[in-house]
């Protein structure tokens, strides 16, 4: 998967805009991203937000590593469904974008 891929699965997946980098937010604070995928010419980097307001690298991989499912689509080789608590903070960043929707307000 490229640069191009990655975003548009994030983007289709809950995963929304911010500072020029797909991110999650926190359900308390869905302005403020809490993980990130920072794309660098040869591969991407997943960066989590820690308490003190810097971001770590917790996983990072060439983009000719990552596969996307057969089945789901979903980018395998970054780690994301691994790591815990990754797929419960996609999945509600992916229902709030889909009731915003729903509900036409537009803010998250």
């Amino acid at each position: 998967m490229d640069k191009d891929a990655l975003t548009a699965w994030a983007l289709a997946n809950g995963w929304q805009m911010i500072a020029g980098a797909p991110s999650l937010t926190k359900p308390s604070s869905p302005k403020e991203a809490i993980v990130r995928l920072i794309f660098k010419a040869t591969l991407v980097n997943v960066e989590v937000k820690k308490p003190a307001g810097k971001w770590e690298k917790i996983s990072g991989e060439a983009y000719s590593k990552i596969t996307p499912d057969a089945e789901t689509g979903f980018p395998r080789g970054l780690g994301l469904d691994t790591i815990s608590g990754f797929a419960m903070l996609m999945e509600d960043n992916k229902h709030r974008m889909v009731f915003a929707k729903m509900t036409g307000s537009g803010n998250f």
